[in-house]
């Protein structure tokens, strides 16, 4: 079965919830059962069945059936944002005196994660530089617990060689896991290239219209009971709200994907051109690091990508993003509408140089015209030259 079908049909039950196609929402936080010793048994199962509304509803597991059938894996844990989904997986493998080793690019929280709570904790991080593949085994210690990887990266999208860093993270003991946001869990195969728990940001293309708060941890069966547990224990609950416009979201996502994708592509084509723009940050572009590493292991781009601009001075900047009319400025993406944000690359890297000095724009494409996403970046460059 191909993956667009398998989306349409997973998590579907005929014969149950009296033929509705699409699961309903089920509130629930007590369970009630008819006997004493039902109560017991149910208690030695916690995550079989319904047994407490926190550890999940029938919408709840619809959505994680859904999410685990995407990705490839066997079972999946719904979270109640990704930032969740990053600290339950990482906290379920590490304790006092262990060792991470973090890529350099990864989605800046998980970067604070590791510098105030964990080390709070006594757990150690290194950041690696995001291209270092098979090197990467020279940075592992015996006390390395999980290799974390992020593919393309945030804000500088650089491709890592996942298979070649699981590789060597497997040699050495450690867990590798992998922020899979970007693809959707669409255009990487986590479990085909080593990755062992794959985390999504489900608010972002999942969910797709910027509405929901949701993250996602997939895994083979062997993790699931300990992930589970360990979700359970830290008091994480994904509004079964939420899991419904999540599970509505895998329905549509390769459509989405594809309008997502086409319409980002055209842009950073148009982009290439400008004399503004000092490089193309997108994966499909042989100006992006990994762009060999993303044609061998994708099977497509999203419509997230980044463009380093030239050393311009903040206002000047600032005269561009503040007009724009189609592009927002605000944090997340993956729903309908695009975004626009400035970073500055070069001070947030501590494993490798950042080769140029200036701004660079995160840019999501969302459904809009690109015509007219054109045109407003158009006038938005004409801004930027008018305030120098």
């Amino acid at each position: 079965m191909k993956k667009d079908t398998l989306l349409a049909t997973t998590a579907r039950r005929p014969g149950t919830n009296f033929g509705i196609v699409n699961p309903p929402v089920y509130h629930a936080s007590t369970v009630v059962f008819p006997t004493l010793k039902a109560l017991h048994d149910a208690g030695q199962t916690p995550f079989e069945g319904v047994y407490y509304g926190r550890y999940g509803t029938p919408t709840t597991f619809a959505f994680e059936e859904a999410v685990a059938t995407l990705e490839g894996g066997e079972k999946c844990i719904a979270l109640p944002s990704g930032m969740a989904a990053i600290a339950c997986a990482i906290m379920a493998h590490v304790q006092s005196g262990d060792h991470i080793l973090m890529t350099d690019n990864a989605y800046y929280p998980t970067i604070k994660l590791c510098q105030g709570l964990l080390k709070g904790f006594g757990v150690e991080t290194t950041y690696y530089d995001p291209m270092i593949g098979a090197g990467i085994a020279e940075l592992m210690r015996p006390n390395t617990k999980i290799v974390f990887t992020e593919a393309p990266g945030s804000i500088t999208f650089e491709v890592q060689d996942v298979p070649a860093i699981a590789e060597a993270a497997h040699r050495g003991g450690a867990l590798v896991v992998m922020d899979n946001t970007w693809s959707a869990g669409y255009f990487f195969a986590p479990f085909e290239h080593g990755v062992d728990l794959s985390i999504q940001a489900a608010t972002k293309y999942i969910g797709g219209h910027s509405d929901a708060m949701l993250g996602t941890i997939t895994m083979a069966e062997k993790h699931y009971e300990h992930m589970r547990r360990t979700a359970a224990g830290l008091g994480y609950c994904a509004a079964p709200d939420d899991c419904y416009l999540g599970l509505r979201g895998v329905r549509s996502l390769a459509a989405r994907l594809a309008r997502h994708q086409d319409g980002a592509l055209r842009i950073a084509k148009w982009l290439s051109t400008r004399p503004e723009v000092e490089a193309v940050l997108h994966p499909a572009f042989p100006s992006c690091p990994g762009h060999d590493t993303w044609k061998r292991d994708f099977t497509g781009a999203s419509g997230l990508f980044g463009v380093q601009l030239k050393d311009y001075p903040i206002n000047a900047i600032a005269a561009m993003t503040d007009g724009m009319e189609h592009f927002a400025m605000g944090y997340s993406w993956g729903g309908f509408e695009s975004l626009i944000v400035p970073s500055a690359p070069a001070p947030m890297r501590t494993a490798y140089r950042w080769p140029w000095p200036g701004q660079a724009l995160r840019l999501h494409i969302g459904l809009e015209d690109p015509d007219d996403l054109i045109t407003d970046l158009e006038r938005g460059f004409a801004r930027l030259n008018a305030a120098l």
